[in-house]
């Protein structure tokens, strides 16, 4: 027998093999009983009126299996539908500037829906066809901005015995994109039938609550692939979080390659293969638009500088020890900003960044400088004396923000606007003296603090705009063990997904909730790299969408069963998302809880 023979007839044998299983008899089915799908024995012969656990949990709740829950009105129905995997038909109503990016959202609606599917099962090809008709209301619009319209309009309904339609309505491109999203979680694998079912009679009209929905992710202190990099926004887009904060550089090393400035990566980079080129950088903003992220860039400045910048002379006590003197963590280093030259720099490298990441906004960092680090520098104390600024932590004050005005004006200069601006709380921007410094309609302050921290409070009284990365509810490497010294890292303990759903900015906020963009979980990456990436943001990092998506009045506790859901549906897509209970829990609702 041929080779080819041999592989065809094996081909066959697996392909009856999984037919003959997918006509086993299960031995459980699920009734939703009391807002609670229960598990019980499947009779033979009631195999008509059995439910799978999806089909169920799809219909025991008010949002069945939606992930972020819909901020307005949502009527999802009272049944379900087979429907054809090989039958589904999307249609772009209105032609624009938007029509690649329609296009690339609808295949990947596709291939979501196809994830529904078990691994190694072949669903009946058989049910109703599916026909989703896309209104784009402004089709030319592609880009992000920060007051953009992510809302949409769905409607599901029967046309015929053998046809469904949808048909989702946006403002924009990315308001489609949310609601293709949202159709992908309607549409269950009922395992009891082998088949695909999908909710037969939907309405719902959403929005966010926040416009600013995000991941920081630190590729400095350890390297990520750009696979890992593909997959975090890829679970991103599957819960409708629309901005990655790419922390890109740091003092451990500097892997974005500066045409202007290639010394930079060339001294900086861990190796020749750890660095992140034009081309890899365009690649991930283009896979990012499709799914509804923007792509921001962060070059953290005056401090956080240091591989890369040896052979410049623009910077002070890098490498300086101990350590601890200078700065919050190995290697120390700073800019000078006395060095005139510094600024051309500084431009070069904002102009690289401007070519590649078109965004909307850019996050000069800001964070944990030193005037300790500064006042090591004899260049740096004769600056001051020349200004009759003094040696004193408020003079250095001055020093930053002479820097600062120096910086914005780069920024400004390399993206050819006045583009909004994100620096990390700081002394600088403490309230008691941040519109000394900081123009409010210039600057967006990211808060890492805690989030009773009365800086909050303090910002949004003078007018200042927030993103909420509070520590002590959305730093992702916290609670593991310390890699300076013993016992645990900082700010440990371990912040479990309850506690980043709970972490509401409408309650930090109070009367100035508008002041508030939204929020971001943070992975600072000492201690975590393309190998540990999906288990440190998943599914905690769904929580946080859920809060910013719709800021619920309702607790955890009432989100949980959803909740388990999503991690189940991020590892069907591939993601490693950390396991949250024993399945036993999702396979019997309301049985684990205290």
């Amino acid at each position: 027998m041929s080779c080819q023979k041999l592989l065809f007839n094996i081909i066959c044998l697996l392909v009856a093999l999984q037919s003959v299983r997918s006509e086993e008899h299960p031995p459980w089915k699920w009734s939703c009983e009391d807002g609670a799908c229960k598990k019980m024995k499947h009779e033979p012969g009631s195999s008509g009126s059995a439910l799978s656990l999806e089909a169920c949990k799809m219909f025991c709740n008010e949002y069945g299996l939606l992930w972020p829950r819909p901020t307005g009105y949502t009527d999802l129905g009272r049944f379900l539908s087979k429907i054809n995997i090989n039958n589904i038909e999307l249609q772009i109503e209105r032609r624009g500037r938007s029509d690649n990016l329609m296009n690339a959202a609808g295949q990947r609606f596709k291939k979501l829906v196809s994830l529904a599917v078990p691994s190694g099962i072949i669903p009946k090809a058989t049910g109703k066809s599916v026909y989703v008709y896309l209104v784009n209301e402004k089709p030319d619009v592609t880009d992000f901005s920060i007051d953009f319209d992510e809302s949409y309009r769905l409607r599901v309904s029967p046309e015929s015995n053998d046809r469904i339609n949808a048909t989702i309505v946006g403002n924009n491109f990315f308001g489609i994109r949310h609601g293709l999203e949202t159709l992908s979680q309607l549409i269950v694998h009922d395992e009891i039938k082998n088949h695909l079912l999908m909710v037969r009679d939907v309405t719902i009209d959403d929005k966010p609550v926040y416009p600013y929905r995000g991941v920081l992710l630190d590729t400095a202190r350890n390297y990520f692939s750009i696979d890992s990099i593909k997959e975090t926004i890829e679970a991103m887009s599957s819960v409708k979080l629309n901005t990655f904060h790419w922390h890109i550089t740091d003092s451990q090393s500097f892997p974005f390659v500066s045409k202007r400035r290639p010394e930079l990566t060339k001294y900086g980079a861990y190796s020749p293969s750890k660095i992140y080129t034009e081309e890899m950088i365009r690649d991930v903003v283009e896979f990012a638009r499709v799914r509804g992220v923007r792509v921001l860039p962060e070059f953290d400045a005056p401090a956080h500088v240091g591989e890369g910048w040896q052979e410049t002379d623009l910077t002070v006590c890098f490498k300086a020890e101990p350590w601890a003197s200078y700065c919050v963590e190995p290697p120390c280093g700073q800019l000078n900003p006395t060095k005139e030259e510094l600024y051309d720099v500084l431009q070069d490298i904002y102009t690289d960044m401007a070519d590649v990441f078109p965004s909307d906004l850019f996050h000069m960092g800001g964070d944990e400088v030193s005037e300790r680090c500064w006042n090591s520098s004899r260049q740096v104390q004769q600056f001051m004396e020349e200004n009759r600024w003094g040696l004193d932590k408020a003079s250095y004050l001055q020093l930053w923000n002479y820097f600062q005005n120096k910086a914005q004006d780069r920024v400004y200069k390399a993206f050819g606007k006045r583009i909004p601006l994100i620096l990390w709380t700081s002394t600088l921007t403490d309230y008691s003296h941040v519109d000394k410094f900081l123009n409010k309609d210039d600057y967006i302050i990211q808060v890492w603090t805690t989030g009773e921290d009365p800086q909050i409070s303090g910002l949004l009284q003078k007018g200042y705009r927030l993103i909420m990365s509070n520590y002590d509810a959305l730093y992702f490497d916290c609670g593991f063990g310390a890699w300076v010294g013993t016992g645990n890292n900082w700010c440990s303990p371990y912040i479990g997904w309850q506690k980043v759903y709970e972490n509401s900015p409408k309650q930090m906020a109070r009367d100035h909730q508008d002041q508030i963009l939204g929020g971001e979980a943070a992975l600072w990456s000492e201690q975590s790299d393309s190998a540990t990436l999906d288990s440190r943001l998943w599914p905690r990092a769904a929580a946080l969408a859920e809060r910013l998506w719709a800021e619920p009045a309702t607790s955890w506790r009432e989100a949980e069963r959803r909740m388990l859901n999503v991690r189940e549906r991020l590892v069907r897509k591939g993601i490693k998302a950390e396991s949250l209970e024993p399945e036993w829990c999702y396979q019997n609702d309301g049985y684990c809880y205290a």
